[in-house]
């Protein structure tokens, strides 16, 4: 196991969990999410105490959760309710997980449910807030979830793997720096007076500025714990302030990177886009969540291959650079909030 356990987690969208029960493999556990009676998601082991079926591949009735195998019924507290022509004060408690439903996402607890505290759950304030539009989507992935975490805190990748739509050789030619801000890694890059690459042209001409103007260009990384990434984007028109310009001057977004572990080489990848420039266009919020899925598409294979190249090259060590300095400052703050549990189990 190579991830915090006493932490909030993305598990599912709130649209995945409806009228039937969703099962999901979550930071090596197998887990059932279903609502109960009150509309309320609950989660327990994806597992039927009476002959290990997948509880996840029945029903939901009354707001339990009936086994599709020999119709036991299980509560969101891991107790069996009950089961046809049976006894079942005897049969034991299956674990439930701590889950609480915000933001439109499905947030899970991978510790003792217990010792959950919901005020740690990250604020989104865009969620609800007519100035912003967002939308996103979900990937697996079969690589470790660290993997995610170095290639989004580095996006000097973007001018090769994303050489068509949001790459370009000013993020190459340009330092980035990184540092700590208490329990958050942030690593920026700050280009002036360059082309905006295809993706932004895009976005500039969403608010009405046409042709190929320079501009000035951000990216601005951060990762906090357990495995979540904010990346602040954007371009304004050159010599308007850059980051700082009137929102007139320019196009801003937050790329939102929600990275569960499944197992030490598989993740579940929450990724979407949240923009603060013409909200209200719905079509423009569909061709920004396309062409993201495009672009990180390209993301996908390259991980994989790259989970596959380690394994099999497990004893070669690799090289760390100074544009490794986000991933590899993200991986050290993983690895002390691990060895802070450690110590305290």
């Amino acid at each position: 196991m190579s991830w915090i356990r006493n932490a909030w987690y993305v598990g599912a969208t709130s649209a995945e969990v409806g009228d039937a029960p969703l099962g999901r493999r979550l930071l090596g556990a197998r887990m059932a999410f279903f609502r109960d009676a009150e509309g309320r998601v609950q989660a327990v082991e994806d597992f039927c105490p009476h002959r290990g079926a997948a509880l996840s591949l029945g029903r939901v009735c009354k707001g339990e959760l009936v086994c599709g195998y020999h119709g036991l019924v299980m509560g969101g507290d891991g107790v069996t309710r009950s089961m046809p022509g049976q006894r079942v004060q005897a049969f034991p408690r299956i674990q439930r997980f701590a889950v609480e439903e915000r933001y439109g996402f499905i947030w899970v607890w991978a510790g003792v449910a217990d010792e959950a505290d919901p005020t740690t759950i990250p604020v989104l304030e865009w969620h609800d807030n007519p100035a912003w539009a967002y939308d996103g989507g979900l990937f697996h992935i079969k690589a470790d979830y660290r993997l995610m975490i170095d290639n989004l805190m580095d996006l000097t990748h973007e001018t090769y793997v994303h050489s068509t739509s949001i790459g370009q050789q000013e993020i190459d030619e340009t330092p980035c720096t990184t540092r700590r801000e208490g329990k958050t890694v942030v690593t920026s890059r700050f280009m002036e007076n360059i082309e905006a690459p295809p993706f932004w042209r895009g976005a500039l001409e969403a608010i009405g500025v046409s042709g190929n103007p320079k501009v000035d260009r951000w990216q601005v990384c951060r990762f906090s714990p357990p495995s979540h990434v904010m990346i602040e984007v954007g371009v304004a028109l050159a010599g308007h302030g850059g980051y700082d310009a009137p929102d007139d001057k320019k196009v801003y977004s937050v790329v939102t990177d929600f990275i569960t572990p499944e197992t030490d080489g598989s993740m579940w990848y929450f990724w979407g886009m949240a923009r603060r420039f013409q909200p209200q266009d719905k079509d423009l919020t569909t061709r920004i969540r396309d062409g993201q899925h495009g672009i990180f598409s390209e993301d996908l294979e390259v991980l994989e291959r790259q989970q596959q190249n380690l394994e099999a090259f497990a004893e070669r060590k690799l090289l760390k650079l100074n544009i490794d300095a986000g991933g590899v400052q993200a991986r050290r703050l993983i690895d002390e909030h691990m060895a802070q549990e450690t110590a305290t189990a």
